[in-house]
């Protein structure tokens, strides 16, 4: 069995893969490929958060965290007309990210991190995360309890995550970290969750 997404050099032999698909109305091309979060289309979950995102009116970058091979970042920051800062922890999946910007005529930043270690003190104005459910709970609560210390007054942060991977306990948090947590949307046991930061 070939490791799995959270994998900072995947050793499984690469067989990229390129297809097209519509985003916000336009469509863009993409590449993936073995090692890297979704192969062969662009996820339900990611689509649904993609779709739910309203471009902020507060000034500053799209931070997008475990960008994989870069579907959200790159459609956010075309759509919105910001800049955008892709991080993960997979290098496969950042050149991935660096590609697919390219063929898309988007420019973007790309960072090897571990949630935030790579960001250092530059807030944003929204943070979009499809967090790494097999890295495990404390990884992903990390991603969403940290969003808060990187988001500018007025910024916010959308998550992701179905129901079965631990939704609940998602919204939970971030109720205590925000204040307040919206569900943007509910489809197919998957949640968008928006909290802003006050």
């Amino acid at each position: 069995m070939g490791d799995h997404y959270y994998t900072n050099d995947p050793s499984s032999k690469s067989a990229p893969e390129t297809w097209s698909f519509e985003l916000r109305g336009k469509t863009y091309r993409f590449t993936s490929d073995r090692g890297v979060f979704s192969k062969g289309s662009v996820d339900f979950g990611s689509r649904l958060l993609i779709e739910s995102f309203e471009v902020p009116v507060v000034s500053g970058r799209i931070l997008d965290v475990g960008c994989g091979y870069g579907p959200m970042g790159i459609s956010l920051a075309d759509a919105s007309g910001r800049e955008a800062l892709l991080v993960d922890v997979n290098e496969r999946a950042l050149a991935l990210s660096e590609q697919n910007a390219t063929q898309n005529g988007v420019t973007i930043e790309t960072r090897l991190s571990h949630a935030y270690d790579a960001v250092g003190e530059e807030r944003f104005a929204a943070i979009v995360t499809n967090p790494p459910i097999r890295a495990g709970k404390q990884v992903v609560h990390t991603i969403l309890r940290d969003a808060y210390d990187h988001l500018v007054s007025g910024g916010a942060l959308y998550v992701v995550i179905q129901k079965k991977q631990g939704a609940p306990s998602a919204k939970k948090l971030l109720e205590d970290v925000f204040g307040h947590v919206e569900t943007l949307a509910k489809e197919k046991g998957y949640f968008i969750f928006r909290a802003i930061r006050s």
